[in-house]
């Protein structure tokens, strides 16, 4: 099966949120994995600090922050994509966490305004998408959207969760994807590394 290409994004590229479909095809990396269900250890984790930002992931994670995604759109901003270790040959995707930006380019929006638009994007241009989870969190020291569902791509059943953060006058989109029926093995681990992202003022 060939790695995931960047015709939904094409498809997609004029619409307000056309990042919220780019994360799956930036996640789209095949290649195999396993994982541990066991409580996350983070003790020996890395850090990737940037200007704006900041992360914590696995030692035994890949962190890739160069990939030739094609032409996109001048508004996106790929960071970064981290991936779960390689195990086996037979599985056809990593899970991984990664970021992407969109520039508003002076468009007036909402953290409210965006959500509606995020989850309307996801449910009419993903096939088979099944929204789990839809709601704007204040508990942390930055008010965010919160949104996990499933859909299929070609023979992959995935399922996202994903975090977008507004904030001077640009979308941070933070994704973690996994394959369906390996979810509950990555959530922690998956949602431990979500959780140490940090947007600097």
């Amino acid at each position: 099966m060939p790695i995931l290409h960047m015709s939904i994004l094409i498809i997609m590229k004029n619409t307000l949120v056309s990042t919220t479909l780019l994360f799956c095809l930036l996640s789209g990396i095949l290649n195999p994995h396993q994982a541990s269900s066991n409580p996350v250890n983070s003790t020996n984790w890395k850090t990737l600090t940037q200007s704006n930002y900041s992360i914590q992931y696995p030692a035994d994670w890949n962190l890739e922050q160069s990939k030739d995604l094609g032409e996109l759109p001048p508004s996106i901003n790929y960071l970064f994509t981290i991936l779960s270790p390689v195990e086996s040959k037979d599985d056809q995707f990593r899970e991984n966490v990664n970021l992407i930006t969109d520039n508003l380019n002076g468009k007036q929006i909402d953290l409210l305004t965006y959500s509606r638009l995020a989850k309307a994007q996801v449910e009419s241009g993903m096939k088979n998408a099944q929204i789990i989870e839809d709601q704007i969190v204040t508990n942390r020291l930055r008010k965010y959207y919160k949104l996990i569902w499933t859909w299929d791509y070609d023979t992959l059943n995935l399922k996202v969760e994903q975090y977008s953060w507004l904030l001077d006058g640009k979308v941070y989109i933070l994704t973690f994807t996994s394959e369906q029926d390996k979810f509950a093995k990555f959530k922690n681990i998956g949602e431990s590394i979500l959780d140490t992202f940090t947007l600097k003022p």
